[in-house]
């Protein structure tokens, strides 16, 4: 009998051994770090009050909302909190039909938000592992009449949940949200977005100064940021991270090389079109110069892979060595990148 079970041993033992080898590498040890996300939801607070107490729980609100209520002015258009009229704008906001006809629906897509507070601990905790010096964003919860999915400021990050109702929300088609965005509008996406959304506040592309605007410039940092992004979310699924389909998934790991293959000798890499750039990191329901079966933004994949390999090549760089790197010509040297 021992003879006989030896070759499935043998065999379980180097499929372990080729598993370990294969780890992901965006797994770190948080366990010593204690970051505590609680959100504070604005919505309720705002929607629940009587209209004619408002205007007297504006100083109230801005203690407990810190500097987000200011930021929130500006989203659903009613200016400057000092101004003699914002008081007016928030009742009108407030007592809006349909505003509180989507705070109804809002609050039962969401009547508790327990998994997005443990997603996003889990998430900074991974974000003050890398930057343990940088400050950890308040976040706050808000309907914004379907102005803004992420609200950004300094240590400030708002969500919108009217944005993320679910693909089959009444209220997208009528906004003129086509298919493949609403596809991206989800509970499950909110987390997600936060981390890319903070990314994009930290790591701007125009306060960035890289030498040249154009398109892999754009690719490479769009890729840094979802970089980012699997960086705090490790155990999210890559579909998830991208907001590809499994299908789309599919088409750029069998076609990474032609994609490549493609930019390269089409000279479209160097590009400094508004256009060409857009086409390739904008979104969209794919992209134009590969097939209907590639997701939009499938070059910004590409850009990924190539941050990957640079980081995998070049084990002393930290995440925050990378976010900061402005040296375009110089990732993608060092990143070695050779799809097959």
């Amino acid at each position: 009998m021992s003879i006989r079970l030896f070759a499935p041993l043998l065999l379980l033992t180097i499929f372990i051994s080729m598993v370990s080898c294969r780890k992901n590498h965006f797994i770190v040890d948080t366990s010593k770090i204690k970051v505590n996300i609680n959100i504070k939801r604005l919505e309720k607070d705002l929607f629940t009050l009587n209209p004619s107490e408002i205007k007297n729980k504006i100083p109230d609100l801005q203690v407990k909302y810190d500097g987000f209520l200011r930021f929130f002015g500006y989203v659903i258009n009613i200016g400057e909190v000092s101004d003699s009229t914002w008081g007016d704008g928030l009742v009108k906001f407030c007592t809006d039909k349909l505003n509180n006809e989507v705070y109804t629906g809002t609050i039962m897509v969401f009547p508790e938000i327990k998994n997005i507070e443990k997603e996003l601990t889990q998430a900074f905790n991974h974000y003050r592992y890398y930057f343990p010096s940088k400050k950890i964003p308040g976040v706050f919860t808000c309907i914004t009449r379907f102005n803004n999915s992420m609200i950004t400021g300094d240590s400030v990050l708002g969500i919108g949940l009217d944005k993320y109702l679910g693909s089959d929300c009444k209220y997208y088609p009528g906004l003129e949200i086509y298919k493949y965005q609403a596809a991206k509008m989800n509970p499950y996406n909110i987390v997600p977005d936060c981390m890319y959304a903070w990314a994009s506040s930290e790591w701007n592309y125009k306060d960035m100064g890289y030498q040249k605007d154009n398109a892999l410039t754009e690719i490479l940092h769009e890729a840094k940021l979802l970089y980012f992004v699997k960086s705090m979310l490790p155990e999210h699924s890559d579909n998830l991270i991208f907001g590809f389909t499994a299908g789309q998934m599919k088409f750029c790991r069998n076609n990474e090389a032609m994609m490549w293959q493609y930019l390269v000798e089409h000279n479209l890499l160097f590009s400094s079109e508004q256009l060409t750039k857009r086409k390739l990191t904008g979104e969209a329901p794919f992209t134009l110069y590969f097939s209907k079966e590639s997701p939009g933004r499938a070059a910004v994949w590409l850009g990924f892979r190539i941050i990957e390999s640079y980081m995998i090549n070049n084990k002393n760089t930290s995440l925050e060595d990378i976010m900061k790197n402005t040296d375009i010509q110089g990732i993608l040297e060092k990143a070695r990148y050779s799809p097959k």
